[in-house]
């Protein structure tokens, strides 16, 4: 399939953090500032206006270092946004992160009240990121942020997270990541999947036609609205030593460890998908990026005896398989930034470590797109044929889950699944385009 179309995407308007797929290694930064004083915070606006990058420079030199800016319904009652604009935001993100808890599976020990502050509270307002391929060029990205707030007392930086790739670019529990990037029509960046037609630009970025050929209704005015997006983040915890142990305690041996952990996950550990090599790890086929997601299911599994559909991977994006809704109407863009030190290999024994991913989902559909893969993907089985369970790896576990492999002439089923993952905290923001940034800028007419 090509990766682009003869439409016209204002590339220069939007922010290069929507479309662009993180670089690989990686190094990141989040940064979360609270806004006291609603002129500095236009102030700090404008002059991230000049900071952040925009997709039209995908193809410079830099292409791969990038600065991005996000802003919470909260953080926009703080600028000072008029009532009639806000309420003409999508009701879920005018909730925030917080209310949605239930409908999200933050339950239990993943709940707003135990989430790591300023998380939960009404003070999360802007979100600056930085992205690059080592520190030194994220470091000169990120002072220019840093530099555009540190005259101003009414903003205040609360909270930060730096992020960086492992050695071997695979997250804290041990699989390669990063490997899924959908293509997107008229942005000019292929995807990694040659058999996926590029998505609709409306499913990713507001004022284009999505995937029902319709487009999605956008804050108002259109100036704020169009080539904006949603942005979903997300702090979650891995407990790797209990992932460790439960795969230790349920195989045979050692060999049997990584098949269970990769009909989980639907990979092996290297990336290689087992839609491609069912039987065993092919680290070469999961180091190549060309051919490590070059696959679909309906023609070669579509029961399962290579990928579970209950897997980690097929749930999330379960591609041409015959579920219960249409898939690409549900497809987002989602990225993974690991922090904290690894647990080293082999160890079983939690060492009370803070180690996880922070995630950022990016879409034109907050409902449709990550509270259904969330709801209904991760943390439902329904559209599976596979009742209430939930993923394996991600789902919102409580000790009994259970986990359904298929297989000839038995399944093989794994029971009490734990929590693997925790939800830190998080919330929803709204990623203006250039102009957009402009607008909040200007919106007591002072000067910038």
């Amino acid at each position: 399939m090509p990766a682009t179309s003869q439409m016209h995407l204002e590339l220069e308007d939007i922010q290069s953090g929507v479309l662009r797929p993180r670089p690989s290694p990686y190094a990141a930064t989040y940064i979360v500032l609270r806004i006291d004083d609603p002129r500095q915070g236009r102030q700090l606006i404008g002059r991230l206006t000049d900071i952040v990058t925009p997709a039209a420079a995908a193809g410079t030199t830099d292409r791969d270092t990038f600065v991005s800016v996000a802003l919470s319904y909260e953080g926009l009652k703080a600028l000072g946004v008029p009532e009639a604009s806000l309420a003409s935001f999508a009701w879920e993100f005018q909730q925030g992160m917080t209310a949605r808890a239930t409908a999200l599976g933050d339950l239990g020990e993943s709940a707003p009240e135990f989430w790591e502050k300023p998380f939960g509270t009404s003070q999360v307002h802007l979100v600056l990121i930085g992205v690059a391929p080592d520190e030194a060029r994220l470091e000169a990205a990120i002072a220019r942020g840093r530099q555009a707030f540190a005259d101003l007392t009414g903003v205040v930086p609360i909270w930060r997270q730096d992020c960086r790739a492992p050695p071997d670019e695979k997250e804290p529990f041990g699989f390669r990541d990063g490997i899924s990037h959908p293509a997107v029509e008229g942005s000019g960046i292929p995807g990694d999947n040659p058999y996926e037609q590029p998505l609709k630009a409306g499913e990713l970025v507001l004022g284009y036609e999505d995937e029902l050929g319709a487009i999605a209704p956008a804050p108002e005015p259109a100036a704020l609205g169009r080539n904006g997006t949603y942005v979903v983040f997300r702090k979650l915890h891995q407990r790797v030593a209990e992932f460790r142990r439960y795969l230790r305690n349920n195989a045979k041996d050692t060999q049997d460890e990584e098949l269970l952990a990769a009909k989980m996950m639907g990979r092996w550990r290297s990336g290689a998908p087992l839609a491609l090599c069912p039987l065993h790890d092919d680290p070469e086929l999961g180091a190549d990026s060309t051919r490590n997601n070059a696959f679909l299911y309906r023609q070669d599994d579509s029961i399962g005896y290579s990928t579970p559909r209950g897997s980690h991977v097929r749930r999330c994006n379960p591609r041409d398989s015959d579920v219960a809704g249409v898939v690409r109407l549900h497809r987002m863009i989602r990225r993974g930034t690991a922090y904290g030190p690894l647990l080293p290999e082999g160890v079983t024994e939690d060492d009370g470590a803070e180690r996880g991913l922070m995630f950022a989902f990016v879409g034109a559909h907050l409902k449709r797109q990550f509270e259904f893969v969330q709801s209904e993907w991760i943390n439902g089985g329904d559209f599976l044929g596979l009742g209430d369970a939930r993923d394996p790896v991600a789902g919102a576990a409580l000790g009994d889950g259970s986990f359904s492999i298929p297989n000839k002439p038995i399944p093989r089923r794994l029971k009490g699944l734990a929590r693997f993952v925790v939800t830190r905290g998080g919330e929803y923001g709204f990623m203006p385009s250039l102009s957009g940034l402009r607008w909040l800028s200007n919106l007591g007419g002072e000067a910038t």
